[in-house]
C-alpha cells in the first residue's frame, strides 16, 4: 500500500472521529440549553449566562463557519518530504490524535446531563449540578482539555495544513477555562470538591494510585 493511501485513509478516519465527537457535543449543548442554570463563576456573570444559554447557536453556526475557513486555509505545509519522516510524523500524529478524541468523547459521555461549555470569562453550573465518580475524571480533573490538546497537536501532524496549524493556538487558554470551572465547582461543593482535588491531579495522571479510586466531577468542559 502506498504511503499516500495510508495518509489519506488516516485523515478520513480522523475526520470521522471528530464528527462523532461533534455530534455528541452538540447533543449535550442542546440538552443543556433547556436545563435550569445555577452558579456562575467569572468576571461577567451576565455574559456567561447568555453565553451558556446561547452556546448551541454559537457552536452550531460557528462550526459551519469554522469548516468554511478550514476549507479556505487548507493549504499543505511542505516541511517534510522524505518517506521515513512522513511515516514517523503520521504514526506520532495518530498516537496523539485518536486517543485524544477518544478521551474527549469518553469525558463527554461520562458527564451526561452535566455537560456544559465555558470560556475564559466564566463558567456556569446547572441548578441541580452534582458530582460523579466514574470515567476519566477519576484520572485527571480536566480530561477533555487534555484530550483536546493531544488531538490538536496530533491533527497538525496528520493533516499538515495551514488551517490545522491555527487550531493548537487556543491550547494556552485551556488553563484559564479550567480555572473558571474550578471556581464554580469549589463554591458549589466546598469540602467535597477540595477532597477530590487532593486525590485527583488536574492534568497529568498519577502513575501509582494505590487504593485511591479518585472521583469524577460533573462540570463544564
Amino acid at each position: 500500500m502506498r504511503l499516500e493511501t495510508v495518509e489519506r485513509s488516516t485523515q478520513w478516519a480522523g475526520a470521522a472521529a471528530l464528527l462523532m465527537f461533534m455530534v455528541a457535543m452538540l447533543q449535550g449543548l442542546w440538552r443543556g440549553w433547556h436545563s435550569p442554570m445555577g452558579r456562575v463563576a467569572g468576571p461577567a456573570p451576565g455574559f456567561v449566562r447568555n453565553y451558556t444559554r446561547g452556546a448551541w447557536w454559537l457552536y452550531g453556526p460557528g462550526t459551519a463557519i469554522g469548516l468554511w475557513l478550514l476549507h479556505l486555509l487548507w493549504r499543505p505545509i511542505r516541511l517534510i518530504s522524505s518517506t521515513p519522516a512522513r511515516i514517523a510524523v503520521l504514526v506520532l500524529g495518530a498516537l496523539l490524535y485518536f486517543p485524544g478524541i477518544a478521551l474527549m468523547l469518553w469525558g463527554r459521555l461520562t458527564l451526561g446531563r452535566m455537560y456544559n461549555v465555558s470560556s475564559v470569562l466564566g463558567a456556569q453550573l446547572y441548578s441541580e449540578h452534582r458530582m460523579v465518580t466514574s470515567g476519566p475524571f477519576a484520572l485527571v480533573r480536566h480530561p477533555m482539555y487534555v484530550g483536546g490538546a493531544l488531538a490538536e497537536v496530533g491533527a497538525l501532524l496528520i493533516y499538515r495544513t495551514w488551517a490545522v496549524a491555527l487550531i493548537p493556538l487556543q491550547i494556552p487558554e485551556l488553563p484559564f477555562r479550567a480555572r473558571r470551572e474550578e471556581e464554580a465547582l469549589a463554591a458549589q461543593f466546598g469540602e467535597q470538591w477540595e477532597e477530590y482535588c487532593r486525590r485527583v491531579p488536574a492534568w497529568i495522571p498519577r502513575l501509582r494510585r494505590g487504593d485511591d479510586r479518585g472521583a469524577t466531577a460533573s462540570r463544564n468542559e
